[in-house]
């Protein structure tokens, strides 16, 4: 049976870990066609979606408070004032570090734990389980794969491998 340290770690490390691969291909992409890596910093795919940067906080803001949340201990605050893909990666590379800080031990009973949290102004209960698989991992995919086709759409050459990059593909 998967226990919920397992259900929980290890993809958002691989969802992670990705990211920064993606991230990595479009800043590469816009030194070789001469482009102003801030042009990337600053997409949307539609003016009333988050820019690439936004996408990149939330996806490590949902990793970091699941990990938390789930572990039982309280959630990191990380300012969002990154303005450089390196303070980019290096936010991303905080939140692995975070999250490599959890032990299994931790997460026992994490699947009954209720996960309390206010968006926009609007309180959410679940128990852990729904919030992994109901809030947390489709919220990480989300904006995961929004900055995919942030950066897909500007013309980096991007494909499924760099998404599922790790996953055994």
């Amino acid at each position: 049976m998967l226990n919920m340290y397992d259900a929980t770690i290890p993809p958002l490390k691989l969802t992670l870990n990705n990211l920064s691969h993606i991230l990595k291909k479009g800043e590469a992409h816009a030194e070789a066609k001469d482009i102003e890596p801030m042009v990337f910093f600053n997409a949307r795919l539609f003016p009333d979606m988050y820019p690439l940067s936004r996408q990149v906080q939330i996806a490590t803001d949902m990793s970091k408070g699941a990990a938390a949340r789930l572990a039982g201990v309280e959630v990191p605050s990380y300012e969002d004032n990154e303005t450089t893909f390196a303070e980019l990666h290096a936010r991303i590379a905080k939140t692995l570090a975070f999250i490599d800080s959890v032990t299994p031990a931790q997460f026992e009973g994490a699947e009954k734990r209720n996960i309390e949290l206010m968006v926009r102004k609007h309180k959410m209960e679940f128990s852990g389980q729904d919030y992994l698989l109901k809030w947390v991992m489709p919220n990480v995919y989300f904006h995961v794969t929004t900055t995919y086709n942030i950066l897909r759409h500007n013309g980096v050459e991007l494909g499924k491998p760099d998404f599922l990059r790790g996953s055994g593909n």
